[in-house]
């Protein structure tokens, strides 16, 4: 027979059991995931377009300022 601290370790374990099968099984977060996903590709893509052309309208600021 389990003492009562033998019965408590079980009963813990079984809830830990239960919540984790809960959580793999819960789909709720897939949609948020992938518009977080493709705010991010955005984001990167922004990025190395500004990387990219930012120095032509750097030199083309210059150049106009420079005329003025």
């Amino acid at each position: 027979m389990l003492c009562g601290q033998g019965k408590a370790v079980i009963l813990m374990k079984s809830q830990i059991k239960n919540q984790l099968l809960r959580l793999f099984r819960d789909e709720r977060g897939g949609e948020v995931l992938e518009y977080a996903l493709i705010a991010g590709l955005v984001v990167v893509a922004a990025i190395s377009v500004l990387g990219a052309v930012g120095g032509k309208v750097l030199a083309r600021w210059r150049s106009l300022n420079s005329s003025m």
